[in-house]
């Protein structure tokens, strides 16, 4: 049973009752009036500690009261499931951060409040964690770690690899494998939809990507509300000499992983090369990574505009012009700054009550069990992706299921696409190839596109969606005994197996009364 959003803040802060002082303004400093506070360093998360430099770290303070959308099913259309959502966290936000902004304005201390989850990112020294602990109103602070380079490399979400040359094919076997051809065949290719990709950044101007682009007219472009850069320059952790530099005004990718993905989404150059499942589908974007590096604040700030997006300078938030579905190729691993499962948790939940889907990378941990472990691709709210090859046969990196890292044995994947060899939009115009979950997951996204451009009724009706796509997916076994599914369907292996584009269009059309998915792994939500 999927838990109402807001019943996880952390793990490390089930069952805490602890309450903090309140803060005094009288004086020229901010002091501590009496309270019981023995137990407020439960309250913060022992990685927060380990994030001092030169005296001082980021983190982020979550606040004791969070938004209450449990009406947020109730609604029926996307648009008023996103300007509800909109509302009701921004209110939450602006009336619970007041006190906690005029203790960190007072003490002259860096901070950044977000509303997509009712938290406040600090950049401050230890006894600003600890006046911040005592108090009563904050829930618990989780760690944003400050990254140097050159860190060590990472692998959970597919950002690492080596990209190389291939030939262009009339329709790219990846998209024949899910019968992406047949769906444009029937007439539906995404259009009339908007996909939304946070990853290294886009090359908006790529000769297959740039059409595709929202802000793109046809003539001329703007920005505004199309593009936003989670990436600042006051950001301590950024390296110098970025070749995007900081608070990008137009797309811009610094790695060449974001490119890569979009592409399998939407590319299509109206020439030889077709690679994108829904060459129809318009896409917005947000750099949520530096160099294929990214932190909880990052990550939570490319989705709080996606709810919502912005002009550039990031004001008048726009509900209405919010994606249908979000791709989400990278993964938070501890070094990042996860080192709480529940770091991202209400986050990716409130996104899902606005009605957008949000897709994930499995990771590219496996071949062992309770390999999916890392935050966003562990949650209920998540739909994760495995990577399948050319024989549909599971990828050996990918990682595979259940998830342990929360203690609820969740069924992960939930689905699987192909993620191997697969060609694609690179920056300076041209197109590789490069394998992991990373690659996977856009297929599934761009699936949601063409299901949703021959079903649009179904746009906010996040269960719905992901239901025909698995229960339309090719059935794929496993003798892999992850959390004892092996031979079974749905698995901890492919999840409910392949995708298929055509199927689930078919079934969609069919007007079939959708049901809840009746597989549940013993201990998942």
């Amino acid at each position: 049973m999927r838990k109402p959003v807001g019943f996880f803040l952390s793990l490390f802060l089930l069952g805490l009752l602890s309450r903090g002082g309140q803060a005094d303004y009288s004086g020229s400093q901010v002091v501590l009036a009496d309270g019981p506070l023995d137990s407020w360093h439960e309250k913060v998360q022992p990685a927060v500690w380990d994030g001092f430099d030169d005296g001082k770290g980021e983190f982020l303070v979550y606040l004791e009261t969070q938004a209450d959308l449990s009406d947020a099913p109730l609604l029926k259309t996307r648009h008023e499931k996103g300007r509800y959502v909109y509302q009701r966290l921004t209110e939450t936000a602006r009336k619970a951060q007041a006190p906690v902004i005029a203790v960190l304005s007072k003490l002259g201390v860096q901070h950044q409040p977000f509303w997509i989850a009712n938290m406040i990112w600090v950049r401050g020294d230890q006894q600003v964690v600890e006046i911040l602990a005592k108090r009563a109103d904050v829930a618990g602070i989780f760690a944003n770690p400050t990254l140097h380079f050159d860190p060590p490399a990472i692998e959970e979400s597919g950002r690492t690899g080596v990209y190389s040359a291939v030939v262009a094919a009339e329709i790219e076997w990846n998209l024949e494998k899910v019968n992406a051809d047949d769906v444009w065949a029937s007439g539906y290719d995404g259009a009339g939809v908007v996909i939304g990709g946070q990853d290294t950044g886009y090359a908006w101007d790529h000769p297959a990507l740039k059409e595709r682009y929202r802000g793109w007219d046809g003539s001329s472009a703007d920005h505004n509300y199309h593009w936003h850069d989670a990436i600042h320059e006051n950001d301590p952790k950024t390296a110098p000499g970025n070749p995007c530099g900081f608070d990008a005004v137009e797309p811009c990718d610094d790695d060449g992983h974001g490119t890569h993905t979009l592409g399998i989404m939407v590319g299509d150059d109206g020439g030889e090369n077709h690679i994108g499942v829904a060459p129809g589908a318009k896409w917005v974007g947000c750099r949520n990574m530096e160099q294929g590096w990214g932190t909880p604040a990052s990550y939570s700030e490319c989705f709080q505009w996606f709810l919502a997006p912005t002009d550039l300078e990031g004001n008048n938030p726009r509900p209405d012009l919010a994606p249908h579905v979000i791709n989400n190729s990278w993964g938070c691993p501890e070094v990042e700054g996860c080192t709480d499962p529940a770091t991202l948790l209400q986050v990716v939940d409130n996104l899902r009550a606005a009605g957008i889907l949000t897709v994930h990378s499995a990771g590219n941990q496996g071949p062992s069990c309770s390999s999916v472990n890392s935050p966003a691709a562990i949650y209920d709210a998540s739909f994760s992706v495995g990577n399948v090859t050319m024989d549909d046969s599971i990828a050996p990196s990918s990682s595979r299921g259940p998830v342990s890292l929360d203690g609820s044995g969740r069924l992960k994947p939930d689905i699987s696409a192909p993620g191997t060899f697969i060609r694609s939009t690179i920056p300076g115009g041209g197109y590789a190839v490069k394998s992991g979950t990373s690659m996977a997951a856009p297929h599934v996204a761009g699936v949601a596109a063409l299901l949703l451009s021959a079903r649009p009724e179904l746009a906010g009706q996040v269960a719905e969606i992901e239901e025909i796509i698995q229960l339309s997916a090719l059935g794929l076994v496993s003798d892999e005994d992850c959390g004892g599914t092996a031979g079974l369907i749905p698995n901890n292996v492919y999840g409910w197996g392949r995708i298929d584009a055509l199927a689930a269009i078919e079934r969609a059309m069919q007007g079939f009364e959708l049901q809840y998915l009746p597989f549940v792994v013993d201990g998942a939500e």
